[in-house]
């Protein structure tokens, strides 16, 4: 049984794509051990309760400095023996000493097809304006391991999104949730799970 902790800052929509694959049997080696929150007014959280996970918000906020807000977010993961650590939505710089530690295994999904409107400064409603800027006809989401860069760990899996004339950011970010990133995190967590994957030079390949 692989434990998963999903780390989250607002809403929680791939969140909830997890819960509902585990609660309809895709995840059955899969076991959501926590929910952790940087934002104590994230709505993740109430999706984590309401299906009875374990929700706990560790707020940078709360802390005299960064390095104390990095220790007790690896002290909780260590107390709820996280095997893979899946960033639905958190909008946290994650610490070297954290990847180190758990070096290919965080997971994160990013709204584009890597290495395309990636990288520092491209995240959330920034990544679809930045599409539409370039004219793109083809858009997506990648789940790629997280490695000390940013969105430059091994690829895991995209799915390309089409790109239409009439789209605004927030439909674009709509269309690619619903399309791609929803579709993709729950597989990607269950391809780990069941053992289906390994890195090689910096490539994932399925076994």
């Amino acid at each position: 049984m692989l434990n998963i902790a999903v780390l989250v800052s607002g809403g929680g929509t791939n969140l909830q794509a997890i819960i509902d694959s585990k609660e309809k049997g895709r995840l059955s080696n899969v076991n959501i051990a926590a929910v952790i929150s940087n934002n104590k007014g994230a709505y993740a959280l109430e999706r984590a309760k309401k299906h009875g996970i374990f929700a706990k918000c560790i707020s940078p906020l709360d802390f005299e400095n960064r390095d104390l807000f990095h220790q007790a977010l690896m002290e909780e993961l260590e107390k709820v023996q996280a095997d893979l650590i899946v960033l639905a939505g958190f909008l946290v710089v994650i610490p070297q000493e954290m990847i180190r530690k758990y070096r290919n295994r965080i997971i994160n999904v990013h709204p584009s097809l890597i290495p395309s409107f990636c990288g520092t400064g491209y995240y959330g409603l920034k990544v679809h304006e930045a599409a539409l800027e370039r004219g793109v006809k083809v858009t997506g989401a990648t789940v790629h391991f997280v490695d000390e860069g940013t969105d430059t760990g091994p690829i895991i899996l995209q799915k390309a999104v089409e790109v239409q004339e009439d789209d605004t950011p927030e439909i674009l970010q709509r269309r690619v949730m619903e399309e791609a990133e929803w579709k993709l995190m729950p597989q990607a967590i269950r391809m780990i799970a069941d053992d289906e994957i390994e890195i090689r030079d910096g490539i994932v390949y399925q076994k």
